[in-house]
């Protein structure tokens, strides 16, 4: 009984010290559960369940491999949905009127325009501590891979628990996966053969049918899951309710193939991919 006390006493104790810091410090959390919301491609929807809340996303991959659709795809359903959002350019590319066309509210986004990767990662930290935005997207899509590589494992894990429990989604645009274990979801893009135009056709321009140009039609992408440890809390909730049902594709380090094929949103000005 004496040890029981002293134990309940000194976690009293343990609770106090960490009131206003550390909500419940004793009850167990599963980090890997959040909400999630749409990315905007319903078919990339369909196999990651969609953007985690409260945590960071990596999309990865090389030039014109889709990134900017996925990017202008997410902002649009954010602000939509009458969020505000943020978006740190770390070397000021960002088109808004691409952007506006992709049907992003641009009264509803601070563009954060830098110069550099070490602008945007100073940007990034201020205004995720500040909190308040929907989603807070970092593109570091046109920094040199080499300079982004060098970015300290611990900036990473300030950022990814700077958005712990709290609403924003922490989205990072790069060329390569960088985060580590830091980012609960990545995935890579790479970009399907191009569609063109066959000569000949009637409702083609003439300078089309006579002669051997072609139009380019566009072309699809298609958005490997590298790694996700994101579990959909109402998919977690529903486990709970049934035990019967399982939550198969979203345990940790499952190595079933979650491959989503999306269409580039070629007709946008300025697209980048």
């Amino acid at each position: 009984m004496a040890a029981a006390s002293a134990l309940a006493e000194l976690r009293a104790k343990i609770e106090l010290d960490l009131r206003g810091r550390v909500v419940s410090p004793f009850n167990y959390r599963d980090r890997n559960v959040f909400e999630v919301v749409s990315t905007g491609i319903p078919s990339l929807d369909a196999v990651v369940g969609g953007l985690p809340r409260g945590a960071m996303t990596e999309i990865c991959g090389p030039p014109c491999s889709g990134r900017t659709s996925v990017l202008l795809s997410a902002l649009s359903a954010r602000t939509a949905e009458g969020e505000t959002c943020a978006l740190i350019d770390a070397r000021d590319s960002f088109d808004p009127a691409a952007a506006s066309a992709a049907g992003v509210a641009l009264e509803q986004v601070l563009w954060v325009r830098c110069q550099n990767a070490d602008q945007a990662l100073r940007a990034t930290d201020l205004l995720i501590q500040a909190g308040g935005f929907g989603m807070v997207a970092v593109d570091l899509s046109d920094v040199a891979p080499k300079i982004v590589r060098y970015v300290p494992l611990n900036a990473w894990f300030r950022f990814r628990r700077a958005v712990e429990d709290t609403p924003t989604i922490l989205m990072v645009m790069e060329q390569e996966a960088n985060a580590k274990t830091c980012a609960s979801l990545v995935l890579r893009l790479e970009a399907r053969p191009g569609e063109w135009s066959e000569a000949g056709r009637d409702r083609e321009p003439s300078f089309v049918r006579d002669s051997m140009a072609r139009l380019f039609r566009g072309f699809e992408i298609g958005a490997d899951v590298v790694r996700t440890r994101v579990q959909d809390v109402n998919e977690v909730m529903a486990i709970n309710n049934f035990s019967s049902r399982r939550a198969a594709g979203f345990e940790s380090g499952s190595k079933q193939e979650r491959v989503a094929i999306f269409r580039a949103a070629t007709n946008w000005s300025g697209f980048r991919g």
